[in-house]
């Protein structure tokens, strides 16, 4: 039916007005999957190329399949957005669950990715046969195809930022991919029932009310028992032993155990503090490092306090500066008994200086941390996680080797060279690049534990934590315990020999002349 054409504003500001809104809610779902796949599978590169690659192809399979609505695109319209509203709002909740129960995303997400896409898809044939209602004549079509990309894109603009700036703050990703799912279908509903109900049969038109309201429904019954399934995913991925779980403005940080035993700290679902093991960890990161001068010591990462725990236990340490990208953590640290005692109350200590921020941005000059060390401990996140990969770069290992003294020391942990041989001599490599001369090592991680998340530590089942010991001179750093080292319970010289003989076995021909990582060309 074509409406009188004294009407054409009532007809396309408003459904221009929809179009922002849908383009808004559909990048949110975008975002939402990009980043819940990242939080629970990592790799945030592959996950965002993943969706948005799978997305955009959908979106053109739904643009063909949408042409067979045209001639009804008023019902067409308000169907695919009820569908728009269900799934995309109930993506988060089911991916969440597939992680928790069965252990594995990766085929939800692109199922996901693609029936959202082929929704998204549809709606643009359908949106410009309703928007063309309000054309006075036919020769406004290139005008009515310029407002409604306009609205579409400034739409997307509004949904991009609102989602890290408003929706996941105040919200939480479950949350707000279900209250983004409402207001789909609200606007959708409501421009087809309200603008456009003279194209409605009275059947289609009890179908659409009755498909929004039991949509409707269904997001309404999952938001008010979202904190309930949250914590019963939570139990079902960390074990029955959540003790915190709080998110920080940066991750989810969650603490089980406890209660007379020692903690375990999940950073993003990843085991990034195993309390019964730590030490073996920690002491061989630590120690190594300390055979010489070592009045200044900076900790890059170790929010935890653990490696500085250790550096503490040598008395003539004058001064501990720890960067520590999210200050959530180390408030935690500080704060819960359990894990303050672990790590011996290292952040009260007054040598200890705790600094905040990301570490390529504060070594950069002008930053904050321009002083020189006797030794750089580097206790980051693995190498293997695009979220820290400049982290591992030839350019910030420069920053590094300016910010060490005469006769200083640096030590990384790379990952397993027996699981992930090529990514931990592509740290030896970058390392060289940067003018260091390197030593490998290692120290044997504890049997893996039965737990869906994985990272550092441990670095995986009977993999041994791999190092690398540099300095920059022409001779390679001596790997060897102080003398005036204290007492330690799994490090000795002799296990420390015996781990460099068995770390060099893994260095093949090929990865003797692996390329470095750069911030232009990351290679891990």
């Amino acid at each position: 039916m074509r409406l009188p054409p004294e009407r054409p504003r009532a007809v396309r500001y408003p459904v221009l007005a929809v179009v922002f809104v849908c383009a808004a809610c559909g990048l949110v779902y975008e975002l939402e999957l990009v980043a819940l796949a990242s939080y629970l599978i990592g790799d945030s590169v592959t996950q965002a190329s993943v969706v948005l690659s799978v997305m955009v192809f959908a979106m053109g399979v739904g643009s063909l399949l949408a042409k067979r609505l045209r001639c009804r695109a008023a019902v067409g319209f308000g169907l695919v957005e009820c569908g728009l509203a269900l799934i995309g709002g109930c993506s988060a909740m089911v991916l969440y669950a597939a992680f928790a129960w069965l252990g594995e995303a990766r085929y939800v997400l692109v199922a996901f990715s693609l029936a959202i896409g082929v929704l998204i898809g549809a709606e643009i044939p359908l949106l410009m046969s309703l928007i063309q209602r309000g054309a006075r004549r036919e020769q406004d079509a290139a005008g009515t195809v310029a407002d409604l990309f306009a609205a579409d894109y400034v739409g997307a603009l509004v949904g991009g930022l609102a989602f890290p700036f408003l929706l996941l703050p105040w919200l939480g990703q479950l949350t707000g991919a279900l209250v983004t799912g409402a207001v789909n279908a609200v606007a959708g509903g409501a421009l087809v029932l309200w603008l456009f109900r003279r194209d409605l049969t009275p059947r289609s038109r009890w179908l659409l009310v009755g498909a929004n309201l039991a949509v409707l429904a269904v997001l309404g019954t999952a938001t008010a028992l979202a904190d309930d399934f949250e914590q019963a995913a939570r139990r079902a991925v960390y074990g029955p032993d959540v003790r915190v779980a709080v998110r920080t403005s940066l991750q989810e940080v969650v603490v089980t155990g406890g209660h007379g035993g020692p903690p375990d700290l999940f950073l993003d679902g990843r085991l990034r503090v195993g309390g019964r093991d730590e030490y073996r960890y920690h002491e061989a990161l630590v120690h190594p490092a300390m055979n010489g001068p070592r009045a200044r010591v900076l900790i890059l990462g170790g929010g935890d306090g653990l490696a500085a725990r250790e550096v503490l236990r040598y008395a003539d340490v004058r001064a501990v500066t720890v960067v520590e990208l999210d200050p959530g953590v180390v408030h935690l640290v500080r704060t819960d008994p359990e894990l303050a005692a672990l790590n011996g109350q290292a952040f009260r200590d007054p040598r200890v200086t705790v600094v905040y921020g990301d570490a390529f941005r504060l070594l950069r000059p002008p930053g904050p941390v321009q002083e020189r060390y006797d030794v750089v401990i580097s206790d980051l996140p693995d190498p293997g996680l695009t979220a820290g990969a400049k982290l591992y770069s030839a350019e910030f290992y420069g920053l590094v080797a300016a910010r060490l003294a005469d006769g200083g020391r640096l030590v990384v942990h790379a990952g397993s060279a027996a699981a992930r041989p090529r990514t931990y001599w592509t740290v030896d490599a970058t390392l060289r690049a940067a003018g260091f001369a390197t030593r490998p090592y290692a120290a044997a991680a504890p049997p893996a534990r039965a737990t869906r998340t994985a990272g550092p530590p441990p670095a995986g089942p009977a993999s041994p934590w791999g190092y690398l010991l540099a300095a920059r001179t022409p001779h390679r750093p001596l790997l060897a315990l102080s003398p005036t080292a204290p007492r330690l319970r799994s490090l000795t010289p002799g296990s420390l020999t015996t781990a460099e003989t068995r770390i060099e076995r893994t260095r093949t021909a090929e990865r003797t002349g692996l390329p470095p990582s750069t911030l232009v060309h990351p290679r891990y």
